[in-house]
């Protein structure tokens, strides 16, 4: 009700559109909405990226969350996680486990489908958005974060989005090498002569040195792939 407050952590990790959607969406609720900044890019566990990067990132945002609680007068901090995101390495939860972070979409057994349905009952026009997670987590793992990396990245699929594409994502390798992942239906669409070339025009503009398309199609979470065994142990919250 109205004790209710929606909070966004701000930082070269998060897309400016995500933001103007978290703005929108909380205008249209009706929740006390506010944007906070959080440094995480000031923490070289980050920085380094070495497959943990997700829970120095949430330990940083549940932190400064918990800092303007009590001027809130928030009671409890409580996340969107529903139980699809317990079948996937999300060192993120470790970082609320530690901190007291509820999760009532699982307590109350909510997969991703039921949120959709939900939310298209209550006739969100967010309920069908496609997932968009932070755009550190388009970097390989061994690779550092930066801020100009991370908006080269925001550019990138900002040009995407322009194609009508509505799923896809760009992954960034070793020698500034873009991976583009897009739908296999979508595929046709950009190895067409001129698309390519105006793709491979604005990639290389954006400061990628190498522009490659990924054959076997857009699929979430590619990069996990990459992290050693024994750091998904670690930072695993079971």
């Amino acid at each position: 009700g109205k004790n209710a407050v929606a909070l966004t952590a701000h930082s070269p990790s998060v897309a400016m559109q995500e933001r103007l959607d978290a703005e929108k969406i909380a205008k249209q609720i009706g929740i006390r909405h506010v944007v906070i900044q959080t440094n995480e890019f000031s923490n070289p566990d980050y920085l380094k990226n070495d497959g943990s990067r997700c829970y120095h990132c949430k330990t940083e945002l549940y932190e400064s969350i918990l800092e303007y609680a009590p001027q809130l007068q928030m009671k409890y901090v409580v996340s969107g996680a529903n139980l699809d995101d317990q079948g996937d390495y999300r060192p993120g939860l470790l970082a609320a486990k530690e901190h007291g972070v509820r999760h009532p979409l699982q307590e109350a057994g909510f997969t991703k489908a039921d949120v959709r349905t939900l939310a298209l009952e209550w006739k969100l026009p967010i309920w069908d958005k496609p997932a968009s997670p932070c755009l550190s987590s388009r970097l390989v793992p061994g690779l550092a974060v930066t801020p100009e990396r991370t908006a080269r990245i925001e550019g990138a699929e900002a040009y995407l989005r322009t194609l009508g594409l509505r799923e896809f994502r760009v992954r960034l390798h070793e020698g500034e090498l873009a991976r583009v992942e897009v739908p296999v239906d979508a595929l046709p669409l950009l190895c067409e002569p001129v698309q390519r070339e105006k793709l491979t025009a604005k990639f290389l503009e954006l400061g990628f040195r190498f522009v490659t398309l990924d054959l076997l199609g857009f699929r979430t979470g590619s990069m996990n792939e990459l992290i050693p065994l024994e750091t998904k142990r670690r930072f695993s919250p079971s």
